[in-house]
Formats: structure tokens, sequence, C-alpha cells
């Protein structure tokens, strides 16, 4: 692993945080705050695609179009999960 993978990691996070922060109302994060959602996303939404059987990132092309939505997907279910959780109230 390379410092430009965890730079492009960096980046699709906060991309999919932000942009989940978007979809589920109320704000953002903070920039640490939704590259964190959106890290954490991705791994939830790769997870999901796997147990579903429908692709989801690939070792050989990890930063694609296909990764980006999983990570959103992903950072949407983990912040329904987080507000569920607090009620609503708590940040991430």
């Amino acid at each position: 692993m390379t410092i430009w993978d965890i730079i492009g990691w960096l980046i699709i996070g906060l991309i999919a945080g932000w942009l989940a922060s978007v979809v589920m109302g109320r704000g953002g994060y903070g920039i640490v705050g939704d590259i964190v959602v959106g890290i954490v996303g991705a791994l939830v939404g790769g997870l999901i695609a796997r147990l579903l059987n429908i692709g989801g990132p690939s070792a050989t092309d990890p930063f694609s179009w296909v990764s980006l939505i999983f990570a959103i997907i992903g950072a949407i279910i983990l912040i329904a999960i987080v507000r569920a959780l607090s009620g609503g109230r708590s940040r991430v």
C-alpha cells in the first residue's frame, strides 16, 4: 500500500461520508467525522455487496464509481444505525 492508496481512500471516505450526511440530513460530522463515516461505510457497503453476491470493490480496482456508491450506501446505513441507537441526539 502506497501513500497514494491511503490518500485515495481518505478522499473516497470524505466524499462518501459527506454525501451520506447530506442524504441523511442534519449536516455533516466535520471533515474528520465524514472521513471516518465514509471509510467505515465503505467497509459496511462492501460487506453487504459481498454477502448479497453483487460484487463490490475489488482489490484490482478499489477506486471506482462502484466503490464510491457502496461506500455511500454503507455510510448511510451506518448513520442510520448510530442515530437509531443514540435516539438521533448524538453525532459520530
